[in-house]
């Protein structure tokens, strides 16, 4: 599963109707550049081949304020919404994801209802401890990584991922179950959006041909 996907399709479900450089703003004020593969090519070209895919609608608009050619607006289509969702569900449950995919997967959780999310991420610690207990069929902690030579050192670094991976998700569980945050049904979700012309702080400063598209 791709990080980008699940980030594009969020930022512009956040907007409601978006153009390209928008989405890039967002996922740098969200640091995603630093953390996943957003980077302005892929933006670009993950939103183009989602359109290509029925998963976004390209609105054709007037030529930008500042006089530069017409930009793209896009707009999540109703399978558009049903693959946000899906591909959200599974970066919180899955416990083979890639740290990008399940940091994106955390950042749109309360787009879900809360019982949904810890039910989630319930899915996720379970999956986790069966993993665990199949590399320990292999290697057994206690008698330490020299047991198996340096490549115990490699079951050690995966039994310890999964352990901080469960107690991690059980905090987290609790702190939402303890009433943190607001989730989707709840009331107004939390804008962490910028709006047109907001001033980014965390922009790269790059240019692309995508910034006018």
């Amino acid at each position: 599963m791709s990080a980008i996907r699940l980030l594009v399709l969020g930022a512009v479900r956040q907007h409601g109707r978006a153009h390209g450089y928008q989405i890039r703003n967002d996922l740098e004020f969200w640091g995603a550049h630093e953390w996943s593969n957003a980077k302005p090519g892929s933006i670009y070209h993950a939103l183009k081949q989602l359109a290509k895919q029925a998963l976004l609608h390209a609105h054709e608009t007037a030529p930008s304020p500042a006089g530069g050619p017409p930009r793209t607006e896009y707009e999540l289509t109703e399978a558009g919404g049903e693959e946000f969702l899906r591909l959200l569900r599974e970066a919180l449950t899955a416990h083979d994801q890639k740290l990008d995919v399940l940091s994106a997967g955390i950042g749109f959780i309360v787009h879900l209802p809360r019982a949904e999310a810890v039910a989630l991420l319930r899915e996720r610690v379970a999956a986790m401890r069966e993993w665990r207990t199949a590399v320990t069929d292999y290697y057994t902690p206690e008698e330490g990584p020299g047991s198996l030579g340096h490549i115990g050192e490699i079951m050690d670094f995966w039994v310890s991922s999964a352990d901080f991976g469960v107690e991690w998700t059980l905090g987290l569980i609790r702190r939402i179950e303890g009433g943190a945050y607001v989730f989707a049904g709840e009331g107004e979700l939390p804008v962490t959006v910028l709006g047109e012309g907001d001033e980014n702080p965390y922009a790269t400063g790059e240019r692309h041909p995508g910034d006018t598209a």
